[in-house]
């Protein structure tokens, strides 16, 4: 793999961002708290001091009670860019990605190298757990941009990172057909990506009475990102496939959240993140009770992701520390189209990308699938999308899933969603 290589010639300190972890992790107890209370403090003063979009958010001064420190949401970050890089940072000198997550609230976020760096770091290190390297081939089941500069990139990194993408815009039987052949054919060590396509795909392996491993005895993992997978799936998914499940929760502005561990518990991210649940009034829940997901990077000096609430409910282990209970929601639902296709419902980042990446006019928006033909954008926005773009958007939809398929625009003043579920962008509200 050319991955770290090249990284490392990048100015990204991989080299020695395993060996910070490797000194964290041999920390203990007492030792590691006190070392994870002082970073988070660390991380907030810092900000405070060098970032004038964050010290906004505070009306008397930095507090000296955590708990009194601003709760940050995608919606504080919507802001010229720029002007949200902590000093001394200049865009130039960061990693710089864009994200809607599963929420439909678009935003750009920045990582310095060293925290940047961390990730990968942390990410090698949780596959070890398993038995698994960055460098062993990887099955990709994932959204890929159509646009030919983006999709040469992602090919591109692809290639230095030993993937094989298997592309979700077509959950097809014919699709599968094809990916069944890749993976046996691949010498694939293990599967990665959104829990509802590898779900659909682990129906089509059932449907033909084959368990995956006895086909491709190479295989040996599967790790399930970007949506809840319930007992149920979970269950399908290591039957049909025969290998164990991995459960990654995790979000690219931040790091990977928690990580299923050897003995089964979803271990936090606590080397690289502070993790906190809380109440809608921004108070802590006792462990074991549902809250707000609130999140501070330990290491990210270049943006400021203090208290900064993801968007999603959850609960801690009530009996084992730094450990993740309960994610409730993060579920996205499959589109199902007119010719009978079946696409993952995360194939809408992609076909909204364009529009995510036009500017800060657009500040939040949903897609409600109303009709098998018919698709229903909620936008919250400063002003209507230009035309140009809508044309854009009718298509993206007709390059990614099909033609002829209704495109309706609503400019909402709030955006509606159930209540007491995840945030995520993508709703079905087909009709029986």
């Amino acid at each position: 793999m050319f991955l770290f290589p090249i990284l490392q010639l990048k100015g990204y300190p991989i080299h020695k961002a395993k060996r910070e972890l490797s000194k964290i992790q041999a920390m203990g107890g007492a030792p590691f708290n006190s070392w994870q209370e002082d970073k988070k403090w660390e991380m907030a003063r810092h900000h405070y001091q060098n970032n004038s979009v964050y010290r906004s958010l505070f009306k008397n001064g930095l507090p000296g009670n955590w708990n009194s420190l601003p709760i940050i949401t995608k919606s504080d970050l919507q802001q010229e860019f720029s002007s949200l890089i902590t000093q001394p940072y200049k865009r130039r000198e960061v990693y710089v990605g864009n994200t809607s997550g599963s929420s439909g609230t678009p935003f750009f976020y920045a990582k310095d190298k060293h925290a940047h760096a961390m990730t990968y770091a942390l990410i090698a290190n949780r596959y070890a757990w398993h038995g698994l390297s960055l460098s062993q081939k990887q099955g990709r089941f994932y959204g890929i941009p159509l646009d030919e500069s983006s999709k040469f990139r992602e090919l591109l990194k692809d290639k230095m990172a030993n993937r094989v993408r298997f592309p979700v815009f077509d959950l097809s039987d014919q699709a599968f057909e094809k990916i069944q052949h890749s993976i046996k054919s691949g010498r694939i060590k293990y599967l990665y990506g959104y829990t509802s396509a590898l779900v659909a795909f682990a129906r089509y392996v059932k449907a033909r009475q084959v368990v995956l491993k006895s086909q491709c005895p190479l295989l040996s993992a599967c790790i399930v990102t970007s949506e809840m997978c319930v007992e149920e799936d979970k269950m399908l998914l290591e039957q049909t496939f025969g290998v164990p499940i991995i459960n990654e929760y995790g979000a690219s502005e931040l790091d990977i959240i928690a990580f299923t561990a050897a003995n089964g518990d979803w271990k936090l991210s606590r080397e690289n993140l502070f993790v906190e649940i809380l109440d809608d009034q921004g108070q802590a829940v006792p462990n074991g009770q549902e809250g707000r997901i609130v999140i501070t990077s330990l290491h990210n000096h270049a943006f400021p992701m203090v208290r900064y609430d993801i968007g999603d409910l959850g609960a801690l282990d009530e009996n084992k520390a730094g450990v993740l209970k309960k994610l409730s929601g993060r579920s996205n639902d499959l589109i199902h189209l007119p010719s009978g296709k079946k696409a993952a419902g995360l194939t809408f980042y992609y076909i909204s990308r364009r529009i995510l990446e036009s500017g800060g006019s657009i500040k939040e928006f949903i897609i409600r699938q109303t009709a098998l033909n018919r698709f229903e954008f909620d936008i919250k926005a400063d002003k209507p999308m230009e035309p140009k773009l809508v044309t854009e958007l009718h298509k993206s939809m007709s390059q990614y899933l099909e033609n002829d398929l209704e495109l309706q625009l609503h400019y909402v003043t709030d955006i509606s969603r159930p209540a007491g579920q995840k945030i995520k962008h993508f709703y079905v509200e087909i009709r029986d």
